[in-house]
Formats: C-alpha cells, sequence, structure tokens
C-alpha cells in the first residue's frame, strides 16, 4: 500500500499573493511545509500538486531544484489534480496537505494515517470535519477508491475546489472517522491566509530558527506569548 501527501500549492491567493513562496527564516513556505511533511514516519513520499499556470512556473522550478514529485493540473478544479497526480504517482492512500500550513506537524499527519488504517476498510479520515486542533494542523487521509468516485461523482464546482466535500458530506456513501484531540485547541490559528497569520507565524519561526519543532512546543511557547494569539484571532476563514 503506497501511502502519499499530496500537497496542493498555487501563487495565486487572493488575500496573500504568492504566499507559499514568501520566506520563513530563509526558506520558502512551500519548503518548510514540504519538509515537515516529509518526517512522517508513515507516508512513502510527498508530492507537490500546482497548476498547469505560467504563474505557478516558479513552484515546478522549486521542486526541480530540490527534487520533489510534481504534479500540474487544473487550476480551480482541485479535486481533479489530487486524482489525476494521485492516479499518475500509483498512489493508494492520499494524504492531503495544503501548502498554507507551515506548522503542519508530522505526529499530527501519522496520527491520523494510524487511524484510517486501523479501521481498515475506511474511505476518509480527518481531524478537520470535529474540528479540535488548531486550524493550520488539518491533515486529511482519503483512499484512491473514494477519491475517484468523488472524481466522477461530484459535479458541484466549489465542492470540487475543495478536494472532499463530496465525500465528508455524504456519510450514507463513504466510511468516515474524525480525529479528535483530547483538548480543544480549535480557536487556534495557525494557518497562514492573511498579513496578520504571516506575522503570527513569522513570530514562531523567529523563535525556533529552524523547521524541525513540534506542535506541542508551539503550545509551550504560546503559553509564555499568549499575546501572540490575539494578531490574527479576528481573520474569518473562508468557508464553501
Amino acid at each position: 500500500m503506497r501511502i502519499v501527501a499530496i500537497v496542493q500549492a498555487r501563487t495565486g491567493s487572493t488575500r496573500l499573493p504568492r504566499k507559499v513562496l514568501i520566506e520563513l527564516c530563509g526558506e520558502p513556505m512551500l519548503k518548510r511545509v514540504v519538509n515537515r511533511t516529509a518526517r512522517s514516519a508513515i507516508l512513502h513520499d510527498v508530492i507537490v500538486a500546482t497548476t498547469i499556470e505560467q504563474e505557478d512556473e516558479t513552484i515546478v522550478e522549486l521542486c526541480k531544484k530540490h527534487g520533489w514529485p510534481c504534479f500540474c493540473g487544473s487550476i480551480n478544479d482541485v479535486l481533479d489534480r489530487y486524482y489525476k497526480a494521485a492516479r499518475d504517482y500509483r498512489v493508494d492512500v492520499i494524504v492531503r496537505i495544503t501548502s498554507d500550513c507551515p506548522l503542519i506537524d508530522p505526529c499530527i499527519i501519522d496520527l491520523v494515517i494510524s487511524k484510517f488504517l486501523e479501521k481498515n476498510p475506511l474511505d476518509y479520515a480527518s481531524n478537520t470535519v470535529q474540528r479540535s486542533f488548531p486550524r493550520g494542523l488539518d491533515v486529511e487521509v482519503v483512499s484512491f477508491e473514494a477519491l475517484e468516485r468523488a472524481w466522477h461523482e461530484d459535479c458541484n464546482p466549489l465542492w470540487r475546489e475543495h478536494v472532499t466535500p463530496y465525500i465528508y458530506l455524504h456519510p450514507e456513501k463513504f466510511a468516515l472517522t474524525a480525529v479528535v484531540n483530547n483538548k480543544d485547541y480549535s480557536y487556534m490559528r495557525w494557518t497562514v491566509d492573511t498579513p496578520e497569520d504571516l506575522d503570527f507565524v513569522r513570530r514562531v519561526y523567529d523563535h525556533f530558527g529552524h523547521d524541525n519543532f513540534s506542535w506541542k512546543e508551539v503550545l509551550a511557547v504560546l503559553d509564555e506569548h499568549q499575546d501572540w494569539l490575539a494578531i490574527n484571532s479576528h481573520i474569518q476563514q473562508k468557508v464553501i
């Protein structure tokens, strides 16, 4: 069974353009995400899925520079991009990661994958449908068969842009499980979509000076710097 993380990345963000290339302690955000994802003990590989748009050639070049597998697909039909990337790279279990989550944690990735594997057969597992982890530690795990079925059946362009809604909104069609932490940290915002988000994440990276830290170490830092949480607490997440 080939278990692979597919990191979606493009430069055309509306609220913070080219955010995936913004540097955190001297390295592009995308590299920080791939580095942290690749520390998973279960994943067999990490693929970057970008678009066929000319503006995203910079991402392709970054992948070539670092030897990362790369797939170029639809800009808006992200479900199609994921499906074809998984098909072309012969992936059995897809782990969906977004490139605006530079605090993504390999231990949480492994936790969600493990929950997916232990309840076999299962179509989908995530820590996002029932939130308890900080937003920005989002992990979704889906079987290739479920992704393929969604690719064939989902006719909603907005859902397809967000890849998995057809799956988790149809529990009568798919076997689902939620991964929930024993303490609720869902009020924390660790993703990067605005300048305020970037300010918060930069403070975390500047504190450590590298990307090899755990989410629990970040929690400990925030205990000492609780004012950092106010930096982006007012930001409203874009929803479907």
